[in-house]
């Protein structure tokens, strides 16, 4: 119970391949005593993909939390002023997220919810999930490394042969990380071997 009367926010980006993947790591994160509160973002709360509706995201979600998904900016915004997160998950991040998170560019709930965590000196955790970390995306990610109260989920090169730009974190590591995120330190080693996803 590593996280017991902590309570977690989970932004969730849009992308789409991942959530099987990302979605167990709320139940672990439960598992050790967080109260885990979905926060998602306008694709997310809007488009229905081959992986899913959004509507089955959304009934997924309140069953593994409790909590009915934040999903605008008007509800976010009130969760920095209450410093209702200990620490926020944004997983999985895509690289659009990232470059709004690097840029403070903040039009989303997801965004909101990070900056608010940010404001009030608490950690956010950043799982990536995108093709062009490692070409468009890698100065926002140099950026976000350098900032102070950011964590990365371990990451790694997930497809090199084919995606050579491209990482996705190991998100069985989030939980890990949120740990160690409150306790002020990145977990370790931070570049991974990602296993390579099956092909759907």
């Amino acid at each position: 119970m590593r996280l017991a009367g902590k309570t977690v926010g989970f932004g969730i980006a849009g992308s789409h391949c991942s959530y099987e993947e990302v979605l167990p790591q709320i139940a672990r994160l439960r598992e050790e005593g967080a109260t885990v509160v979905p926060v998602i973002s306008e694709t997310v709360r809007t488009t229905d993909t081959r992986f899913g509706t959004a509507e089955e995201l959304r009934r997924r979600l309140m069953e593994l939390t409790g909590f009915t998904p934040i999903d605008s900016i008007v509800d976010a915004e009130p969760t920095g002023q209450k410093k209702t997160f200990d620490a926020f998950v944004v997983a999985p991040c895509t690289g659009s997220t990232l470059a709004r998170l690097a840029n403070a560019i903040t039009d989303s709930p997801v965004i909101m919810a990070a900056k608010g965590t940010l404001r009030n000196g608490r950690p956010i955790v950043i799982a990536v999930s995108s093709n062009d970390i490692l070409s468009g995306n890698a100065l926002n990610l140099a950026v976000l490394l350098m900032r102070k109260y950011v964590y990365f989920v371990p990451f790694g090169q997930d497809n090199p042969e084919v995606k050579p730009w491209s990482c996705v974190a190991d998100f069985d590591l989030i939980t890990d990380t949120v740990v160690a995120a409150l306790e002020g330190r990145q977990l370790q080693p931070l570049l991974i071997e990602r296993r390579r996803r099956p092909v759907r």
